[in-house]
């Protein structure tokens, strides 16, 4: 089995780097602080002991939920920048993270091919898609919002905080948006904005955008894309036609929220929220006369709804672009295909073998299928009951309760009627290495398929 991350290597990374840092204030006269001592090394000895219990988030056959292991990088720039602990709301609380972060975000626009924007990091995509359809409530208010009924439950949840109406559109058979059932609910009239997901966190399933923007140009709604789990596939090159076409179009959204923290190799939280029209800025004018008071640029703080942010997650992620940029056929974007390559391959293994049931291909890098059974409570107690076998074999996946309606068309031999849902198993593979590991973990499966 591979180590863990190499925590002694960024150790030995960080010591000079933080000596080269020192170096930056050595005008500064001494002053004692608080060091590690015996009684707080027997702390940090019990805190190492206490995390051993956590699942193996950083090896290859952990292929559960959405967790990629920061790069090695990101890890040392992250504890570089934390020795001084700057905060991102105000340019006087870290300076040099504030321009690290516009720097940051501006690769990540122009992803997107955006010059123009209003934007910046957040905590997390929650926070993110917060302030996008705050926003959106603010240029329309009390307009509802739409998003498919397989978009992420925080948008329900955020739009009755903004106490703005939330409806969600069926789906189709692949988990995506039905532009049918959207055009249908948008003839109703009340519609504000259309939240299209370019990767389900169930499902890594698409929304197709090219036809939610020719509805918008009908009906006139704001496009908000949610791409947090999805968006950096815009610089791969294996996607299907249908896929590749959504995330072409997503520089016609009128705001974007991406991830960093999910396949940008960040540690959490890092979320990022853009905006194609900078003039949005104006709604986040506010006052505080003893923030903003050490230059005339433009602070951090007065473009987001967050206060206090880590200016360690600018630190980390403009480090990780500089040594990975986001260009199409880059080693980024490489690593990107190879995890769609890896999910690819085991689907193709389970969906040739006839003790697995398998639904629609992989759009990104998740994939669901179920034990072969004939009824959906023998497929749901085939996959918890496989769920805990694999952990036994040191392979960890997930369990997803999919909607009956979702799989009907592709498993018409399986008696279905009266149920709701079927628990299913799901796998996300988001490392690049899961693809030279597909053939140890399908052993893995095969054998527990054999009994």
């Amino acid at each position: 089995m591979a180590e863990p991350p190499d925590l002694a290597r960024d150790s030995d990374a960080l010591t000079p780097l933080l000596e080269e840092l020192a170096e930056g204030f050595a005008e500064l006269p001494l002053s004692t602080g608080v060091s590690i001592d015996a009684r707080a090394r027997d702390v940090l000895h019990e805190t190492a002991q206490r995390l051993q219990d956590n699942f193996p988030y950083f090896h290859p056959l952990y292929a559960g939920q959405m967790l990629k292991p920061p790069h090695p990088v990101a890890r040392v720039a992250y504890q570089l920048a934390m020795s001084i602990n700057p905060n991102n709301h105000a340019l006087d609380g870290g300076r040099a993270s504030s321009a690290m972060e516009k720097e940051a975000v501006a690769g990540l626009a122009d992803m997107f091919g955006w010059q123009s924007y209003l934007g910046h990091l957040t905590s997390g995509g929650t926070m993110a898609n917060l302030e996008a359809l705050w926003v959106a409530g603010q240029l329309a208010p009390g307009t509802a919002v739409l998003g498919s009924e397989q978009a992420h439950y925080t948008h329900a949840r955020i739009s009755q905080v903004l106490k703005l109406p939330y409806e969600s559109v069926a789906s189709d058979a692949r988990g995506r948006m039905s532009t049918q059932a959207l055009a249908q609910r948008l003839r109703g009239g009340g519609i504000g904005t259309v939240v299209a997901t370019l990767g389900t966190t169930g499902y890594g399933a698409v929304d197709p955008l090219p036809d939610i923007l020719k509805l918008r140009e009908e009906f006139g709604f704001r496009v908000h894309v949610d791409a947090a789990y999805g968006g950096y596939y815009a610089l791969a090159d294996n996607l299907e036609p249908e896929t590749r076409a959504s995330f072409d179009a997503i520089g016609e959204a009128d705001s974007i929220v991406v991830d960093p923290h999910k396949h940008g190799l960040q540690p959490y939280g890092c979320g990022s929220v853009l905006f194609k029209d900078a003039s949005v800025g104006r709604f986040y004018r506010h006052d505080s006369p003893y923030t903003y008071f050490s230059s005339d640029e433009l602070h951090l703080g007065e473009i987001s709804l967050e206060c206090s942010r880590a200016g360690a997650a600018a630190a980390a992620l403009w480090a990780t672009q500089r040594l990975l940029p986001l260009n199409p056929g880059g080693e980024f974007a490489r690593d990107l295909e190879r995890c769609r390559g890896a999910a690819l391959a085991l689907f193709a293994r389970l969906q040739d073998d006839p003790r697995y049931l398998t639904a629609f291909a992989p759009e990104l890098d998740i994939i669901i299928w179920g034990p072969r059974g004939a009824s959906a409570e023998a497929v749901s107690a085939a996959s918890r009951a496989q769920f805990e076998a694999a952990a036994r074999h040191n392979l960890h996946l997930a369990l997803i309760e999919v909607p009956v309606a979702l799989l009907l068309p592709y498993w018409g031999e399986v008696a279905l009627d009266g149920a709701d849902s079927v628990t299913c198993l799901r796998s996300c593979l988001m490392k690049p290495e899961h693809l030279d590991w597909v053939d140890r973990i399908w052993q893995i499966l095969d054998e527990l398929g054999a009994g």
